[in-house]
C-alpha cells in the first residue's frame, strides 16, 4: 500500500514538473511571436513635414465662428485630425478622440480638419456631437501635409514642430503617436525595429 502511493507520489510529482517546463517553454514563445507581431503604429506616409519640422502655420476659420491657427507656437500641443462624413472608421474613432481630449485635458487642443460643402459638415457636427472641437474646412490644409488617405493625424508640439503623424485606424495607432513623441522617435514602428535591429546585433 504504502510504495503504491509512494510511485503515485513520484509519478505526480513527474506531471506537476513536465507541466510546469510546457508552461516556461509555451511563455517563452508567446514573449518571441509578441515581439513578431509587435502592435504597429500609425502609418507614417514619406511626404509632406517630416517629424522635426516646423509645421505650415495656417490661420483658418471655424465653423463655429473665429480663427485658429495652426502650426504656430502655442500653450498646448495640436492634435489634428483628418475625416470625412463619409467615413466610416472616421466616426468609429469619433469617441476615442473624446475620451482622449478628456484624458489630456488643457495639455492637448484636437482639432478636426477635412475639405468639402459647409452645410454638410455643419450637419455631421451636428449629428456626431462635435460642436466642441474646433472644425476647419481646408482643402491647403490637407495638401500641405500630403493626406490621400482618412483618417489622417498630425501631432504638433508647443514650439510648432511636426512631432508624429500617420493613418489612424484604430485607439493603438492614435495612442502611438503620443507614444512617438514621449519616446522621442518618428514613429513606433521605427523604435521597435531599431530595438529588434540593437538586440539581433548585440
Amino acid at each position: 500500500m504504502n510504495d503504491a502511493l509512494m510511485v503515485s507520489n513520484i509519478l505526480l510529482w513527474v506531471a506537476v514538473l513536465a507541466l510546469l517546463v510546457v508552461v516556461i517553454a509555451l511563455s517563452r514563445q508567446i514573449g518571441i511571436l509578441y515581439e513578431r507581431i509587435a502592435p504597429m503604429g500609425a502609418l507614417m506616409m514619406d511626404s509632406g513635414p517630416k517629424v522635426g519640422d516646423l509645421a505650415p502655420v495656417f490661420q483658418l476659420a471655424k465653423l463655429s465662428g473665429g480663427a485658429i491657427a495652426l502650426g504656430a507656437p502655442g500653450p498646448c500641443a495640436t492634435l489634428i485630425f483628418f475625416l470625412s462624413p463619409t467615413c466610416p472608421v472616421c466616426k468609429k474613432l469619433l469617441p476615442i478622440l473624446k475620451s482622449v481630449r478628456a484624458a489630456e485635458g488643457e495639455s492637448l487642443e484636437i482639432v478636426l480638419a477635412s475639405d468639402g460643402n459647409q452645410p454638410d459638415h455643419d450637419e455631421f457636427r451636428r449629428r456626431a456631437d462635435l460642436i466642441s472641437f474646433p472644425y476647419v474646412l481646408s482643402a491647403e490644409l490637407g495638401m500641405a501635409y500630403r493626406v490621400s488617405k482618412l483618417p489622417y493625424a498630425v501631432l504638433i508640439d508647443e514650439a510648432g514642430r511636426v512631432r508624429a503623424k500617420g493613418l489612424v485606424n484604430s485607439r493603438e495607432q492614435l495612442d502611438s503617436l503620443f507614444a512617438a513623441r514621449e519616446l522621442g522617435v518618428a514613429s513606433v514602428q521605427e523604435y521597435l525595429d531599431t530595438s529588434r535591429f540593437a538586440k539581433e546585433n548585440s
